[in-house]
């Protein structure tokens, strides 16, 4: 059965809230959230490496071989 409770919503500041029960309580200290039909879904904000981001991103072309020798190193 899944599980509901009635839950109420305030105003905090220009913004709406929605207090959350504690059988409801979600890890962390943010969340998505993005409508589907004319319901609101809250989820779990996935903490991701850095790592993980870069290896979304498009792949593109590799920085071109430049002919740019190291300096010499000078005495000072």
């Amino acid at each position: 059965m899944l599980l509901q409770r009635r839950a109420r919503l305030f105003k905090n500041g220009r913004n709406q809230s929605v207090r959350i029960p504690r059988e409801f309580e979600m890890p962390g200290t943010e969340v998505r959230i993005f409508r589907e039909g004319d319901r609101l879904v809250l989820a779990p904000l996935e903490r991701q490496t850095l790592r993980e981001v870069l290896e979304t991103l498009p792949k593109t072309e590799r920085f071109p071989d430049l002919d740019d020798p190291i300096p010499e190193a000078v005495e000072l």
